[in-house]
């Protein structure tokens, strides 16, 4: 007899805690290898595939494409010990009766023997496995489910979220208590409750469907929601008296009378935040509010930055290895100018209130894509040469441009170099990559008159820009740092000295 297994969004690493479902591998019905992906998923910061630990019949998925889900909501279930052409009853009621094993972060990555015994291979991804105890599932009757979507107590069983329902029919449903309790609030992120205060929101009043009762993001996010649209239904029913006055009123005397952003709300597209746009906005914002940053920029006589360069892509011979280009260049007179001044390749502890030092260079830098800004990471950049670096460089830059950056490789920057000067622009303002102390912005490299050597000519120059977290230095020492970084554009000899 078939036994069906409930596979979660596993722990993704790097801190986070939900994911949009981009694109389903497999159907209802399909037989899956274990370690077989079975969904495309997309972080804040990569896209990722996801393995299934299990090998058998997949009876349920849960949720569509385009759908957001918390690390730990039910991504689809496997009656595991059934054959192929036993699909259809795998998933009938009378088969999912039996408990399974529900993987748990707190497993680990290593297979145990009660994944074995599963049928599942405890290889899925950072922090999760598939070797923990039996959860407990119970079946719910048809006319209690209805009461619970509609929103009415049911005894013993919390309201269960509609997704669930519509997408595992035949499946069952696990649910949970939703007790107001006057003792201790079952949240842990501290993300969770700041959410819910900027809201309003009861946390004492939530059910929690995390285990144990255990308060998710999602479920402030539904409780916002639910909110909202109360709100909005509150505001159409007080309107609904005043609306043939107001279809005799005037277009601007309409307008005049609406309520703040009305007006605008009618025909405003809105796009939600989230993926990647929505990282870029918590991390910027996070950035703006606890780091007081400050910026110094100099501008540059890059002519024989240039001449160098194009020096050592002419080179032929064995010794002539890859081209050289000008952001590798750059990286190198960083990770240089980062080795006198060490100030500037640190973090600060907020809880502490300690400077943190790193001891390595992990270099950042900015670059486009079709899913928006992200932000590549040269590991070791301090022990790396001038070609090491490009080719790194090149390597992660296909990869943001195919979208198969992996998380580790989007995160541990300790400082990030920003080449805005590719989109036509002379300067910019960086703002740090959280929770860096300094990023430094490039901008384009384009003729302008200079002097030089007492005399007026034209020269390549560009302007260098750099932003720093006036907590872990002084003026004194971002000015040195940036100094330093133009001598050795202007003069690249000067960084020979170092070498």
């Amino acid at each position: 007899m078939a036994q069906v297994l409930e596979f979660k969004l596993p722990d993704l690493g790097e801190g986070l805690t939900e994911a949009e479902i981009v694109r389903w591998l497999v159907e209802v019905g399909d037989v899956v290898a274990i370690d077989q992906p079975v969904v495309e998923v997309e972080t804040a910061k990569a896209m990722v595939e996801v393995p299934c630990p299990y090998g058998g019949v997949v009876t349920a998925r849960f949720g569509e494409e385009g759908t957001e889900l918390p690390v730990g909501a039910p991504l689809l279930t496997v009656a595991v010990g059934a054959s192929e052409g036993a699909s259809g009853s795998a998933a009938s009621p009378s088969s999912s009766t039996s408990s399974s094993p529900s993987p748990s972060p707190s497993s680990g990555k290593g297979s145990g023997s009660g994944a074995e015994s599963s049928g599942g291979s405890g290889n899925v991804l950072v922090g999760y496995g598939t070797g923990a105890p039996a959860a407990r599932r119970r079946r719910i009757r048809p006319d209690r489910l209805d009461r619970a979507v509609a929103g009415a107590p049911v005894s013993g069983a919390p309201v269960v979220e509609a997704a669930q329902v519509v997408e595992a029919p035949a499946a069952e449903v696990l649910v949970a208590e939703a007790p107001v309790s006057d003792g201790p609030v079952p949240v842990v992120s501290p993300l969770v409750r700041r959410l819910a205060r900027q809201h309003d929101i009861d946390l004492r009043r939530l059910a929690g469907s995390g285990p144990d009762g255990l308060i998710l993001r999602a479920d402030v996010d539904r409780a916002i929601r639910t909110a909202e649209e109360t709100a909005a239904a509150t505001a159409r029913a007080a309107q609904a008296p005043d609306r043939s006055q107001a279809k005799s009123s005037t277009p601007s005397a309409a307008v005049a009378a609406a309520p703040n952003g009305a007006a605008a709300a009618a025909g405003a597209e809105r796009i939600p935040l989230r993926g990647v746009r929505g990282a870029v906005a918590d991390k910027l914002s996070r950035s703006r509010t606890e780091i007081p940053d400050a910026t110094c920029w100099v501008d540059a006589d890059a002519t024989e930055l240039m001449a160098v360069r194009a020096a050592m892509n002419a080179a032929t011979g064995p010794s002539a290895g890859p081209k050289v280009s000008v952001l590798a260049l750059l990286a190198r007179i960083c990770t240089a100018a980062l080795a006198r001044f060490p100030e500037l390749n640190a973090t600060v502890d907020t809880e502490a209130r300690e400077i943190v030092r790193l001891p390595g260079v992990h270099l950042g830098f900015a670059a486009q894509t079709e899913r928006g800004l992200v932000v590549p990471v040269v590991r070791d950049a301090h022990t790396r040469n001038a070609e090491s670096i490009g080719a790194e460089i090149a390597r992660l830059t296909e990869l943001a441009r195919t979208g198969k950056l992996s998380p580790a490789q989007l995160t541990g920057g300790t400082f990030t170099l920003n080449n805005y000067g590719v989109f036509g622009v002379d300067g910019s303002t960086p703002i740090i990559n959280h929770p860096e102390a300094a990023m430094l912005g490039v901008g384009r490299i384009m003729p302008k008159p200079w002097v030089h050597q007492g005399e007026l000519a034209v020269r390549q120059v560009v302007q260098l820009s750099l932003t720093f977290d006036h907590r872990v230095c002084d003026g004194g020492t971002a000015g040195g740092f940036l100094r330093y970084v133009a001598d050795c554009v202007e003069q690249p000899a000067v960084l020979l000295r170092t070498l």
